[in-house]
């Protein structure tokens, strides 16, 4: 587990009963490389065991973006998203413990929420938008996909309709839209937004700490068996990635050209 002193792409801070957890790669719209998703996961982990927090908000830094997914540029220049701790990119277990902490994880989304930016909002128990918010898939655009929660969990959020198009599609939709679909919560001024998520973390801080562990252990219970959909998903995600089907969208995406998959119909 990283230290908080040796945090680099992510800040950690407590306040009244909040953890905080920004994302702080704004260069790279707070895009995920392999260091990231280790220190999320760690930061997560010093949440979980902090008795004196109650809540936890997940952001980004700056302005720009909330998360973009996995770093492109990084997987375009090193074939992958670069060192972790283990050696594995732990973005699966990043998404179980955004599950598993007994405590509300309230996105505080203040940009573009895209690819696996926008699965992190969605596995949220609660989303918080900023006015200047876009939503929005990649995957199939760029060689990548999520056929685990943020496909099978999408889909409870918003509807199997509105889901398919999200991904079939890969456009992108305003707060607006987002909050009329039920994709978040509430949608406020961007200078509301860190106030606004504060404000709801403080009320949950306030509240009995095992009744909210109890709703939200059942809260997940309904969906939990989408976990065993997404290690299969990511399984063949492994063999996916390797592909020069996943590739071309790679190379695509970093070279700012449409991606042609035609050779692979």
């Amino acid at each position: 587990m990283i230290e908080k002193a040796n945090f680099t792409d992510i800040k950690y801070q407590i306040s009244d009963g909040v953890a905080t957890i920004t994302i702080n790669r704004p260069d790279r719209y707070n895009a995920l490389r392999g260091r990231t998703v280790d220190e999320l996961l760690s930061a997560f982990k010093f949440a979980w065991v902090d008795q004196k927090v109650g809540a936890v908000i997940l952001t980004g830094a700056g302005e720009k973006a909330f998360c973009t997914g996995g770093d492109q540029k990084e997987r375009a220049e090193k074939g992958n998203y670069g060192e972790t701790e283990t050696g594995m990119f732990e973005i699966e277990s990043l998404h179980k413990i955004i599950r598993a902490i007994p405590k509300p994880v309230i996105a505080a989304v203040n940009g573009f929420a895209i690819g696996g930016g926008h699965v992190l909002h969605v596995l949220a128990d609660l989303s918080i938008a900023s006015e200047s918010a876009r939503f929005g898939q990649v995957g199939p655009r760029v060689g990548s996909f999520d056929a685990g929660f943020g496909s099978a969990y999408l889909a409870r959020v918003v509807g199997e309709k509105r889901a398919r198009e999200i991904w079939f599609l890969c456009e992108q939709y305003d707060a607006t839209t987002a909050e009329r679909w039920g994709l978040v919560n509430r949608v406020v001024p961007a200078d509301k937004l860190m106030e606004s998520a504060m404000e709801w973390a403080k009320k949950v801080v306030a509240l009995s700490p095992t009744a909210i562990k109890a709703l939200k252990h059942s809260f997940n219970a309904d969906t939990d068996h989408i976990m065993g959909i997404q290690s299969l998903a990511f399984d063949v995600l492994d063999l996916y990635t390797a592909t020069d089907e996943s590739k071309e969208g790679g190379k695509a995406f970093t070279e700012k050209r449409p991606p042609d998959f035609s050779p692979y119909r």
